[in-house]
């Protein structure tokens, strides 16, 4: 299990190629690329992102765990029932595929279409979800990278029993676990990580206040030493990315703060 950070960290202070020099000075294991607009989907920004990696890599070496797009720009479309929205959303998709595969991205992490209007979970067709889920695996796993699921409180999957309906249809579904959207969901961690199991490849954390206000790691109430040992009890061999919102620190040196203070509670895990 490697430790880590998501460039969405630092957005929108810095622009990402910038924010990877800071993952570095974190002493970052791993990192997750959250690209900001459609600009950086094609190959120029792929080399730019490529020479800011080799710099940052002198201060520290890390990982590029995985990439994450600014996912309602186009994600939501990829559902569309009109042939040319889903036809432009699956060309900003493999897009982004191109610029991960350059850069070395294991995985992708995927919001999939919101949720604007109340949809009751009877009223979900599983078998569509599922059959534009497998297609989206493949396209990705031409890229080398693998497609992962992530639970997010304004889109399909907003409830633990989502993966559990879904994964029957999708033989090789992968998920991202993110703890501050469970919460914004009305549930716990464990309530998604329980269905979740061996499919979980990403966990993001931030740390949350009784009433569900946001914080950076260390400033809440989560228990992250027991949130290490359930990982660490479960086998999960993927990457703990630190993802926070920027309103919920003053300056960098919060950041780092709140990285040690992980380091720590990882350590103590382990013993």
């Amino acid at each position: 299990m490697k430790l880590g950070v998501s460039t969405a960290s630092y957005f929108p202070l810095l622009h990402v190629e910038d924010a990877l020099e800071k993952v570095a000075t974190l002493g970052a294991d791993a990192c997750e690329i959250f690209f900001e607009t459609r600009s950086q989907y094609c190959d120029e920004f792929a080399k730019v992102l490529k020479d800011s990696m080799a710099k940052a890599r002198e201060i520290h070496n890390f990982e590029l765990h995985s990439i994450h797009s600014l996912t309602n720009q186009f994600e939501p479309d990829l559902f569309s029932q009109g042939s040319r929205a889903r036809e432009d959303a699956l060309i900003t998709f493999n897009n982004i595929l191109n610029v991960g595969q350059q850069l070395g991205a294991k995985y992708y992490t995927f919001h999939g279409a919101t949720i604007l209007k109340k949809t009751s979970v009877a009223n979900m067709n599983f078998e569509r979800i599922a059959r534009i889920y497998n297609e989206l695996h493949e396209i990705a796993k031409g890229y080398g990278i693998e497609f992962c699921y992530e639970n997010v409180h304004w889109t399909y999957y907003h409830f633990p029993e989502f993966i559990e309906k879904l994964a029957p249809l999708c033989p090789e579904i992968s998920t991202v676990l993110d703890i501050k959207q469970a919460r914004q969901a009305g549930y716990t961690y464990k309530d998604f990580l329980s269905k979740m199991g061996n499919l979980v490849k990403t966990v993001h954390v931030c740390d949350y206040d009784l009433d569900g206000i946001t914080t950076i790691p260390g400033r809440g109430c989560v228990d992250f030493v027991e949130l290490f040992k359930i990982l660490l009890d479960m086998g999960f061999d993927g990457s703990v990315l630190m993802e926070v919102y920027s309103k919920d620190y003053k300056s960098f040196d919060d950041l780092k703060e709140s990285y040690d203070f992980l380091k720590v509670c990882l350590d103590k895990a382990k013993k």
